[in-house]
């Protein structure tokens, strides 16, 4: 059975091999890293955009924080002086010297319900792509900061379509974040929509994103209900940014940190340092270089299910690998072998030469073709078969 096994599908192991994400890849309601880790976001938001200077002060101390992740404010050049490729580069690196994930935000089209706003957006990445390819592992793209102002879902949802192909169309694979409508504070439009949405990426590999303030996170059945509601759905969730109260009220920061941890969804505080426009009071650092604290940042930082308590290091900063199944081999008759993709999808089919498959091998039982660095691994029953 094993030479058989072996025999029928090591052509299809080289086309499988091809189709491993070397990054983020989203499996159900699970972020998942490049090393099949489940992966949980913890960390902040820096505002680059608008203090470009601070990079090697904010950075290290937004990683002694115990950030594994920072999302990153960029300018498209349509409101404020453009990101430069250089730049980005610059970020990528510091993330990656201080071992934290990076979630790259276009700012300009904040509020704005205009799709041409958004597709601007999404064709900046494109534009950055030289600086991106290669950081799927370390590289989240959030394409638009509360794009789509208005709380409407259909106008929401069909223009994350278009800019999911954007992305898609010029070859970029990374993990793509989405924020929903009314200034991502309207996650009905996830949960109307967010499945179809996710149905525009041929990659499977897209993400959402609330963000919990007055309206979205001000009481405990709230918060509930708009977490529930998207992972119900089979979707991957973080709270892209939430603060302890906004302009038009009060938030319970203490019950997002707490209901996250037992569900296991990412959160990312706003903001490291630097707010103004009546919103100071959210400012986690009373400087970039993180030498004190507000009470909010203690909050966030040493408070309970905060920083210190539950964040951890992405395992491709270290040794840790757990590889996952991202394909599996299965037999739906006696020599008829189908290979699907992590998101269920036939990706190829193969007759194994008109042999004939033991009844009862296969199936249910699962074999799986499991890929990493150290090679390409069948199993059966947890069990290896073959190694090639």
């Amino acid at each position: 059975m094993n030479r058989l096994l072996y025999a029928g599908i090591s052509i299809l192991l080289i086309a499988a091999a091809n189709i491993f994400s070397k990054g983020f890849a989203v499996d159900g309601t699970k972020l998942i890293d490049a090393n099949g880790n489940e992966f949980v976001m913890r960390g902040v938001n820096f505002a680059f955009a608008w203090y470009m200077d601070k990079i090697n002060e904010s950075i290290p101390a937004i990683a002694k924080a115990g950030a594994n992740t920072v999302r990153i404010v960029l300018s498209n050049g349509v409101q404020w002086t453009k990101t430069t490729s250089q730049q980005v580069t610059n970020l990528l690196n510091a993330c990656n010297e201080h071992k934290m994930i990076a979630v790259l935000e276009v700012h300009d089209a904040t509020g704005r319900d205009s799709k041409q706003d958004l597709i601007s957006a999404a064709n900046y990445f494109v534009e950055i792509k030289s600086v991106l390819t290669g950081k799927e592992d370390i590289v989240i793209i959030n394409i638009a900061n509360e794009w789509y102002g208005s709380w409407n879902t259909d106008p929401w949802a069909d223009g994350y379509k278009d800019a999911i192909v954007v992305i898609r169309n010029a070859g970029m694979k990374h993990t793509i974040m989405i924020d929903c409508a009314g200034y991502g504070q309207y996650p009905q439009s996830i949960h109307s929509k967010g499945k179809d949405v996710f149905g525009y990426d041929q990659l499977g590999n897209t993400m959402f994103s609330i963000h919990m303030y007055e309206y979205s996170g001000s009481d405990a059945q709230t918060i509930k209900r708009n977490i529930d509601n998207v992972l119900s759905q089979g979707l991957a969730l973080c709270i892209g940014e939430f603060g302890f109260r906004h302009t038009s009220g009060d938030v319970d920061e203490q019950y997002i940190l707490d209901y996250c941890q037992e569900k296991g969804v990412g959160w990312l505080a706003w903001s490291w340092c630097g707010n103004g426009g009546g919103v100071e009071y959210l400012d986690l650092a009373n400087n970039h270089a993180g030498t004190s604290l507000s009470d909010w940042g203690n909050t966030v930082v040493n408070g309970k299910n905060g920083l210190k308590q539950t964040s951890r290091v992405c395992t491709i900063f270290g040794s840790t690998r757990t590889v996952k199944p991202m394909v599996s081999v299965i037999s739906n008759n006696r020599n008829m072998y189908q290979v699907y993709d992590l998101h269920g999808r036939v990706i190829q089919r193969s007759l194994l030469l008109n042999k004939t498959v033991p009844s009862g091998k296969l199936g249910s039982t699962g074999v799986s073709v499991l890929g990493g660095t150290d090679g390409i691994k069948i199993y059966q029953n947890r069990k290896i078969l073959n190694i090639n």
